[in-house]
């Protein structure tokens, strides 16, 4: 009997059917439900994108409307929850604090029942717009402040700024906030997205799935890249240590952040997105400086990585978008949840559809038929 192939991390390993998400590696295509992601970047809002990954297709106005109208009624947290996240050290990570916050909004809205198609609904609703509210609410917290009550008169990423920074955001910071609330929503079997269909297939409760995708997204690997990149960047300096530093990376096996993706081969399109909308934000803040060494980081790497399919991914220059608009680092990867909750979410519905509860096989390389040696008899 032959061993079955061993693939470490599951590489190229299908582990489900999807229709939610679909990415080309080699064309630069992502496609939510068949659109381009470039696309809905730029045309749509990040509510009209939830809807489209929830449910399948585009909304029409009056089924967009009450989306929004049900997302913006349900932003609130209740006190007993704040009380909670009062608790927590002012020290903690966001993400931690997000996910304890998750996981606790489990028990305020029991929904074990996952068989309930309204009910599911509801969880859905509750934890698109909560979570903003959940990460505000720490971040104002641990610096002494109170929390900032939600504006049922502003869209999703303009009201997170707004519960952030108590001023409500240009027209071109909520258009970029809400572009990258967009473009990190969706991206098939991610590592988060595979715990949190890996938890509903047991059929556990909304909370906990999303506790537990937010729980894989705090891991170095996956989430805080763009926080990484901040820190290379100001590691190299300015543009004319670029190249010299680049080839010490490469000699050293040092790993670039933000450059090179498990799927891509060419630049990451949403990149490329986001780096068109950020121009607009930079028009009202100046191009930082970080940004202009990033283009030059991008411009080099090209020649030296170039030809082993290396390229910027979407964390190489998100990070410096969100710190030109006052966001700070640690922020970076929560705004990544706030996002992605809406991907996990729609697999969440997917996964129950046709559940079958995930069982992989492994590979034993231990011993066999070790005897039992008594305690008074080890060395």
């Amino acid at each position: 009997m032959n061993e079955p192939e061993f693939r470490p991390g599951l590489a190229d390993v299908p582990v489900a059917e999807s229709a939610i998400s679909f990415i080309d590696g080699k064309r630069a295509r992502l496609e939510y439900r068949g659109i381009a992601v470039e696309t809905l970047a730029k045309e749509s809002c990040f509510e009209e994108t939830a809807w489209l990954l929830l449910k399948g297709d585009l909304p029409t106005q009056r089924e967009l409307a009450a989306f929004d109208h049900q997302l913006r009624h349900h932003r609130r947290i209740k006190y007993k929850l704040i009380d909670l996240i009062k608790c927590l050290p002012e020290t903690g990570h966001p993400m931690d604090a997000l996910q304890a916050g998750v996981a606790a909004m489990g028990m305020f809205y029991p929904a074990r029942d996952v068989s309930n198609e309204q009910n599911n609904w509801d969880s859905v609703i509750r934890l698109i717009a909560k979570l903003p509210t959940i990460v505000a609410a720490f971040h104002r917290l641990r610096h002494g402040d109170a929390p900032i009550t939600p504006r049922d008169d502003l869209a999703h990423a303009a009201n997170f700024y707004y519960m952030l920074t108590e001023q409500e955001p240009s027209p071109a910071v909520a258009k970029v906030l809400d572009a990258c609330l967009i473009l990190h929503a969706e991206h098939t079997m991610n590592a988060s997205t595979f715990s949190s269909r890996v938890t509903a297939s047991t059929l556990a409760n909304p909370y906990t799935v999303i506790s537990s995708a937010i729980g894989t997204l705090t891991g170095p690997l996956h989430g805080g890249a763009n926080e990484q990149v901040l820190d290379m960047l100001e590691e190299i300096g300015s543009p004319e240590n670029v190249h010299a530093w680049l080839e010490d990376a490469i000699q050293h096996k040092k790993k670039i952040m933000g450059m090179g993706h498990r799927v891509y081969k060419v630049k990451d399109p949403r990149a490329t997105v986001l780096q068109e909308l950020a121009e607009h934000v930079f028009v009202e803040t100046g191009r930082p400086k970080l940004y202009q060494l990033a283009v030059e980081v991008e411009r080099v790497a090209a020649g030296l990585l170039g030809p082993k399919g290396i390229y910027p991914n979407v964390d190489f220059y998100s990070g410096i978008v969100y710190l030109s608009i006052g966001i700070p680092r640690d922020l970076f990867t929560p705004i990544f949840a706030i996002a992605r909750v809406a991907g996990w979410l729609a697999h969440w519905l997917e996964q129950l559809k046709n559940n079958r509860i995930f069982r992989p096989e492994q590979i034993y390389v231990g011993k066999h038929d070790v005897p039992y040696v008594p305690l008074e008899q080890r060395p």
